[in-house]
């Protein structure tokens, strides 16, 4: 089914397929004249996931975590999960993580900015935590109706506190991206990294884009620009791009290219849920930025096949993907028009960005309709059959399902055969390959 267009053709023409930049066998590769070195996947599925979809209990919130660990390997590439530290069943969470041993993700707290939220972090034995630090104007004098100094000083109380028991705060800028950059908060990073110098532990600052505003563009001006800010606060407060973490929502669709240019700008970390569950339009999809990684850094020491187990977990858990959602959406892999089915059936590559059955462990598949040839209903039937192409290839049976298949148009049929309508159509010409259970055809 495949041919190899890597040699040259019959008229001699070189044939450039740019394999250094799409390898099929991997995901793509994003071709930088100096890619970062130090970026990282941070988690918060368990923290403005669970907040913004629905509560996980303890045994979900382990199997999600078995998974983070799985995806992000040994080195680290997702580097920590954030966990909430108030209810009886959060503080089991955290503790029956730590006991699983695993040097990543590592637990982190996430409070409120109170001393009281800080004693819970102690109470835990948490090495690090987020701490909630609203930052834009609209947030300070509408939630707190505190002045700017005031609202400040309790965070910078609260954040002494941590450092002087030993626990690394990482400060969240909320509403960054609507937030006065010159007046408030490059000065209070200032403030922040003067209390890190004093304590000899670092102070990590997360820019959270809360209502999904930033653009990945210098052009646009503070405080919008997610570029701009990033390098506004490496170049003016002395804070290392290590310790910079970027958490964005999607409101207006911009959410993965502002990960993508945090990354870039120099910001380290890069906060995520599994598949974008979150507070309204969600947060950014963990796996997209693990692909990122992938294209950037190449997939050692990474499981994309993990990808494939979480989006089965979280169906089981009633998350319901989109038709269209990618890389693990019904259709992320499915060829539909009859013209892209044809060139798919000669060669893969066509209509596929990268070799998903190498990459994620998924088998591209085809939809049946009137317009789909014998090679089409073939391609099926191997794929959900899992048969070999010399089993079915000149198989007469191939042509008299797609005769009946025919029949159904000729009868005025409108819609796409579905799976379950092929499982029973196979069914009577191969049944020696399909079993039933309990209703369902299973191959």
């Amino acid at each position: 089914m495949s041919v190899n267009i890597g040699q040259e053709d019959a008229c001699m023409e070189r044939i450039n397929l740019f394999r250094d930049i799409f390898p099929f066998d991997s995901p793509p590769r994003i071709k930088l004249a100096k890619a970062p070195n130090d970026i990282r996947i941070t988690d918060t599925t368990l923290r403005d996931g669970q907040q913004g979809w629905r509560t996980f209990s303890v045994e979900e919130s382990l199997k999600i975590y078995e998974i983070l660990s799985a995806l992000g390997g040994k080195k680290g590439v997702i580097l920590s999960t954030e966990l909430f530290l108030y209810t009886k069943k959060d503080k089991e969470v955290i503790r029956k993580i730590k006991g699983l041993g695993f040097d990543y993700p590592k637990p982190i707290g996430w409070i409120r900015a109170t001393l009281s939220d800080a004693q819970l972090v102690l109470e835990e034995k948490v090495e690090e935590t987020t701490v909630l630090c609203s930052i834009s104007d609209y947030h300070i004098f509408s939630k707190f109706n505190m002045s700017r100094s005031q609202v400040l000083e309790k965070y910078l109380e609260v954040v002494e506190f941590l450092l002087k028991n030993g626990v690394v705060p990482r400060c969240t800028l909320e509403d960054a991206t609507r937030a006065d950059i010159e007046n408030v908060v490059v000065p209070f990073v200032e403030r922040l990294m003067r209390l890190s110098e004093r304590y000899k532990l670092p102070v990590r600052i997360k820019i959270a884009d809360t209502l999904g505003v930033g653009l990945p563009f210098r052009e646009v001006g503070l405080p919008r620009s997610i570029p701009l800010m990033i390098e506004t606060l490496i170049s003016n407060t002395g804070i290392d791009g290590k310790d910079i973490e970027f958490h964005g929502h999607n409101d207006l669709f911009m959410v993965t290219a502002n990960h993508l240019a945090a990354w870039l700008s120099g910001a380290a970390l890069s906060n995520c849920t599994l598949f974008g569950i979150g507070e309204r339009a969600g947060n950014c999809p963990l796996e997209a930025m693990l692909l990122e990684y992938a294209m950037i850094h190449g997939t050692e020491g990474i499981n994309l096949k993990e990808i494939v187990k979480a989006a089965e977990l979280f169906r089981n858990m009633n998350l319901i993907f989109p038709e269209h959602y990618p890389l693990v959406g019904p259709n992320a892999f499915r060829s539909k028009a009859g013209i892209h089915i044809d060139a798919f059936l000669k060669n893969p590559e066509v209509y596929l960005p990268f070799d998903p059955v190498k990459v994620l462990g998924i088998w591209p598949q085809v939809t049946i309709d009137q317009y789909s040839g014998r090679a089409s209903v073939a391609y099926w039937i191997k794929t959900h059959l899992n048969l070999n192409d010399d089993d079915i290839k000149d198989d007469p049976r191939v042509g008299e399902i797609h005769k009946e298949i025919l029949k159904m148009y000729d009868a005025g049929r409108q819609t796409p055969v579905s799976d379950i309508e092929m499982f029973n159509l196979v069914k009577k010409y191969y049944p020696e390959h399909i079993r039933q259970e309990n209703n369902l055809m299973v191959s």
